[in-house]
Parts: structure tokens; sequence; C-alpha cells
């Protein structure tokens, strides 16, 4: 990378999603963070909130955090009304969200309920274009949104069910917001990493033999680490991804370039 170690100093990003310290949006941030910027997060509920408050007085003891439910547009608008009191400008934006009840991750997609499909649309797709609205008009000298996928959007995962084609949405998205977003100098991503041991794989059945199976199959026999993550993050928000959006960055040990 052509940047200096700090050539986020003077940016500010926005982080959606981190629960806890093995959270890959908590990876994302620190890679941010350490780049040197200014970073405001959100959280569900108190104790996410408790969570989260331990976390960021690592970073600094006046890092701004404050509440947003996703699936509402009400709590959007005020949340980035605390963030318009905090800065004029906007440069990143980082959303590691997404949701399904528990039961539509286990047995047959087939026996999705019409519920829990909107609902996972809902959370972990539709949030991406309703957050992109919101932010857009702040990044006033261009930005770099980012979002999380998983290969389960374009490929069958047993259990993965309907978060996977949540996820196609979420990907599908994430190019007409790059094309709508263009002309304002705002790039849209997406990383596809592999599974890796956090609070929301934990609720994924048969996760082990999903770990099991990429240290068979990727050539590198591995899926990826947190910090790798953060990694390509950092990257996606630097100048030498300057002419990349649209995309979908697979970070899995070269899983996705297997076909046996």
């Amino acid at each position: 990378m052509s940047n200096s170690p700090r050539f986020l100093e003077g940016k500010t990003g926005v982080v959606f999603g981190v629960a806890n310290k093995r959270s890959i949006a908590w990876a994302i941030a620190k890679a941010w963070h350490n780049a040197g910027a200014k970073l405001i997060f959100n959280y569900q509920g108190e104790r996410l909130k408790e969570n989260l408050e331990d976390l960021v007085s690592e970073l600094s003891s006046d890092v701004p955090f404050y509440p947003c439910d996703v699936s509402t547009d009400e709590s959007i608008t005020e949340f980035f009304g605390h963030v318009r009191q905090n800065t004029s400008r906007v440069d990143l934006m980082l959303h590691s969200v997404a949701y399904a009840p528990k039961e539509a991750l286990e047995g047959e997609f087939l026996n999705t309920t019409r519920e829990a499909f909107r609902m996972a649309h809902d959370i972990s797709a539709y949030s991406l274009v309703a957050l992109s609205r919101e932010v857009a008009p702040l990044m006033t000298e261009g930005g770099s949104i980012v979002a999380m996928t998983y290969y389960g959007s374009v490929k069958v995962v047993p259990k993965y069910n309907v978060m996977g084609v949540a996820k196609a949405s979420l990907e599908s998205s994430s190019r007409y917001l790059a094309w709508d977003l263009g002309t304002k100098k705002i790039r849209v991503n997406c990383i596809s990493a592999g599974p890796v041991q956090t609070l929301a794989a934990r609720g994924i059945s048969g996760f082990s033999t999903m770990m099991k199976h990429y240290e068979l199959k990727a050539p590198l026999h591995r899926s990826c680490t947190t910090e790798e993550i953060g990694a390509t993050g950092l990257f996606l928000v630097s100048d030498g991804a300057a002419a990349i959006t649209g995309q979908v960055i697979y970070v899995d040990g070269g899983y996705e370039a297997m076909g046996m």
C-alpha cells in the first residue's frame, strides 16, 4: 500500500456491527483507528452497549457511540443526527450487520417462514441501502463504504439458508449503490470473509465442520483471521483501491476459487 501508516489521519469513519472483541467489525475498526481515523460506533441494546464501552475505551477515552436499530428509519435518522453533532464530514462507513431468527438457520431453507425471510433481508441487506442514503450527504469529499458478506450468497452452504439469500441481496445492493454513488466519488465494496470464530458464526449449525472443510479444500488450507480481514478493510479505504467499486473481495484462503 502506497499510503503512510497513518494515512487516515483527519478522516472520520462510522462503524456498524461491533458485538465483541472477536467481531470482524472490531478488527476493521482497529485497523482504521491505527491508520489515524476518528471513529463513531453504533450499538443496539444495553448488553452490547456495555461490550462496546469496554472496547472503545481501548482506542481512546472519548470515542463516541450511539444507539441505532437499523431496522427502523427513525433510529437511523437519530443516529446520524448524533454523527452530525460530532463531524460535518464522514469518509468511511462499515456495514457489518446481519440477522436471521435462529430457527431459520437450522433445517431446510424450504421451511423458511415469510417473517424470517422479511427480517433477514430487512436487517442484513436493506440496512445497507438505508445507512448509505444517510451517510452519502456527509461524504462531501467522496468516501468508501465497506460491507461484510459470505460465500453462501453465491453457492449453497447447508444450514446458512435464508442468510445466504439475504447476503446475495446485500451484494447486489452494493453494486447498485456503487453506480448511484460513483458520481459523488463514493465507492461501495463487499468483503466476503471465510469462516472465523465470531459470535455470529456460533449461531450457524455445523460451523466446526465448515472450518475443517476449508482446511481440506482451500488452496492455503485454512480460512482467514480477523486481522487479515481488518487489513483488507484498510486496503479498501486506501488510495490503492481508488478505482475499485461494486466488487466482492474474497478473503477466504482461496476457497472461492475451487471447483472441487
